[in-house]
């Protein structure tokens, strides 16, 4: 079952990557990060409440304490990708984001053990470490040309900057953080209270995030231009509900987890596709590798 959430986790957080992206973009809203952080919360408030009231979840302020410390990491973390997805391009910045994966299996490998896994399913991972690394090596290391030529498609100009890959970056490094403490917590909590406190604090900081944007900045909530970040929301709130309870199968971190941080290759589709974002046979390459170590690890789990 670790195998088909995961896989839900990838679809639906490439799709929340493609509508984030829509939704910060735009260079005059400088507030946009945190008014992804309003769209994201509320939604994951409702789903919350109708986990607690319709589902039956239970959920408690000691709950809300133990889990707080993840919940911090990720909404961290996730504010700052939001941030990000203003200075670089989401082709450049989901891969770069989504090698916390790699971090989270490497991590399960040398504090957990690796003796379980086969060398089949450690050359899985290895692929799917190595495609999603890679794809952010690819990126860096990207000819000028190519680089100006896509952006040219896409209309929008990036220039490479330290705040540009240092975003992406912190994102990666607090992510992988939270999802390795995700699963030690885990052991303690279950996954429908755990995901009910994460989705609490987000509309903690949803409420934090509006009061600010709205009553302090005074700024305003035009429908038209927050629409895709609500349709993001809805993405994420799906795939972290799918994500909580594939990690929790602590057997198969280290497989769960690159799975899940490769959604990383399907944002860089949606970018080809959807924002006219340009890839080079080296981006392709990567996404095969990674297509190839999933393949893998799904037939290992049948």
């Amino acid at each position: 079952m670790w195998f088909w959430l995961s896989l839900i986790a990838l679809l639906c957080w490439s799709g929340s990557d493609l509508f984030s992206k829509i939704g910060c973009q735009g260079e005059d809203d400088h507030l946009a990060h945190l008014k992804m952080v309003i769209a994201v919360g509320t939604v994951m408030g409702l789903h919350a409440a109708f986990e607690i009231f319709v589902g039956g979840t239970e959920i408690s302020w000691s709950v809300i304490w133990t889990y707080l410390p993840v919940s911090l990491l990720y909404i961290g973390s996730m504010t700052l990708g939001y941030l990000g997805l203003r200075y670089i391009e989401l082709s450049v910045s989901s891969p770069i984001c989504n090698s916390s994966g790699a971090l989270v299996a490497v991590m399960t490998l040398l504090f957990v053990g690796g003796e379980d896994y086969s060398p089949l399913a450690l050359g899985a991972i290895v692929l799917v470490c190595v495609g999603a690394i890679g794809l952010g090596v690819v990126d860096a290391t990207e000819d000028p040309e190519l680089r100006a030529a896509r952006q040219a498609e896409g209309n929008r100009k990036y220039s490479k900057s330290f705040l540009a890959l240092a975003l992406p970056v912190a994102y990666c490094l607090l992510d992988a953080a939270g999802t390795f403490a995700d699963n030690r917590v885990l052991e303690t909590l279950d996954e429908g209270s755990a995901n009910c406190a994460y989705e609490l604090t987000f509309l903690f900081a949803a409420v934090v995030c509006f009061i600010y944007v709205v009553f302090i900045k005074k700024d305003r909530l035009l429908p038209k231009r927050e629409a895709p970040k609500y349709i993001g929301a809805i993405c994420e709130t799906a795939g972290q509900f799918a994500y909580i309870y594939a990690i929790a199968d602590t057997s198969h971190l280290a497989m769960s987890a690159p799975i899940i941080s490769s959604y990383c290759a399907a944002s860089v589709l949606w970018s080809r596709l959807f924002l006219k974002e340009k890839l080079s046979w080296k981006h392709y390459l990567m996404i095969l590798l990674i297509v190839i170590g999933i393949a893998v690890m799904g037939m290992l789990d049948i």
